[in-house]
């Protein structure tokens, strides 16, 4: 049976003692978002494959929980809410006798966790260097390209673990299927026709696709018998709107807002293929094994974010200016944002049509 998480407020975080046996007890940090936390999930697995008996806890944001609530590869997931402090997750993890502590996120909060909790944490390099370099003198030196869910390994090399060459997993519990069915149901989508879903937004602006170009896109979708949803969080809902307004209603049905992390992952499931940016949601694509198109403007493949060991095609472009920020921004820094704008549909289809074969 799959686990259930722990949320917690910071004076109830669980504390137990387990008795010294021979498999590891491991806590994996990972506070966000929702890429980073699947892409540890190959390191969760295996693990869990080499060390069967292994406790393995992840700490992390509890809206992240539904990432890994039913991987059954985890043992536990702690939920950090947002009036959680350091110092009583510290104080809570002092109680238990890890044998491995991983951190996998390395920023302010990790750091200030590891030095209130003190034990053997280990972390990984996350190239900071190499990528300023890349960003502001266009100057590659990260050599052979390393996917970050594989970077993460460097952290459990005292675990002795390998990548098993297999992609991201994210479980998908019947219930949030069920919901999923049914949403979908009510929007009239996947009934007679398959099912294409994109995912217009992105937490930054540079990293979108303009509209008119998912316009354009979703008109020739439908022509060719399938059916469009439109995935997104409820910041998401406004743009999801517009195109469904200037595409047309027929076949397209905004799901954007109206569904959970797992809901949106089980959509992501029965549809022929994802159509997004360099996103989260593009990662559940890679976990539940559907097809990835992926447009990659501000960002590149040495930043280690490509889809993961699945089925994918990635479009970008080779410009001068890429990359210019290593999570994306809120505007083009040269004003004309054509990482992006001049991925026009005529380059995404022939992908598109491909996967559909």
């Amino acid at each position: 049976m799959p686990h259930r998480p722990t949320a917690f407020p910071p004076s109830r975080l669980p504390a137990y003692i387990l008795p010294v046996t021979e498999s590891p007890d491991v806590l994996i940090v990972r506070f966000s978002a929702i890429g980073d936390i699947l892409l540890t999930t190959p390191l969760l697995r295996a693990i869990r494959t080499r060390h069967p008996g292994a406790r393995i806890t992840v700490l992390t944001k509890e809206q992240y929980v539904p990432l890994l609530s039913d991987n059954p590869h985890v043992s536990e997931v702690l939920g950090v809410g947002p009036r959680d402090g350091v110092l009583a997750i510290a104080e809570r993890i002092r109680g238990v006798r890890y044998s491995h502590l991983l951190d996998l996120h390395g920023n302010l909060r990790s750091h200030a966790l590891r030095r209130l909790a003190p034990g053997p944490w280990r972390s990984y390099d996350k190239h900071t260097l190499e990528r300023a370099l890349l960003i502001t003198a266009k100057r590659d030196r990260y050599g052979a390209y390393l996917a970050v869910a594989e970077r993460y390994f460097e952290a459990a090399k005292e675990l002795k673990v390998e990548p098993d060459g297999g992609p991201p997993d994210f479980f998908i519990s019947e219930e949030a299927d069920c919901r999923a069915a049914e949403r979908l149901s009510a929007v009239e989508l996947g009934r007679e026709r398959p099912i294409v879903a994109i995912a217009p937004g992105a937490a930054h602006a540079t990293k979108r696709w303009p509209i008119e170009h998912w316009v354009e896109l979703v008109g020739r979708i439908t022509e060719t018998g399938a059916d469009v949803g439109i995935l997104g969080g409820a910041d998401d809902v406004e743009v999801a709107t517009a195109i469904l307004r200037a595409a047309g209603g027929a076949n397209v049905g905004i799901l954007a807002g109206a569904l959970g992390l797992q809901e949106t992952g089980a959509v992501i499931r029965r549809a022929e293929v994802l159509i997004s940016g360099d996103t989260g949601v593009m990662h559940m694509a890679t976990g539940v094994g559907t097809p990835v198109v992926a447009l990659f403007g501000p960002t590149v493949r040495q930043f280690g974010f490509f889809p993961y060991r699945s089925a994918s095609s990635v479009v970008e472009l080779k410009l001068p200016c890429r990359p210019c920020s290593a999570h994306g921004s809120r505007r083009c820094p040269l004003g004309h944002h054509h990482c992006m704008g001049q991925i026009v549909p005529d380059l995404v289809f022939p992908a598109l049509a491909e996967a559909l074969a």
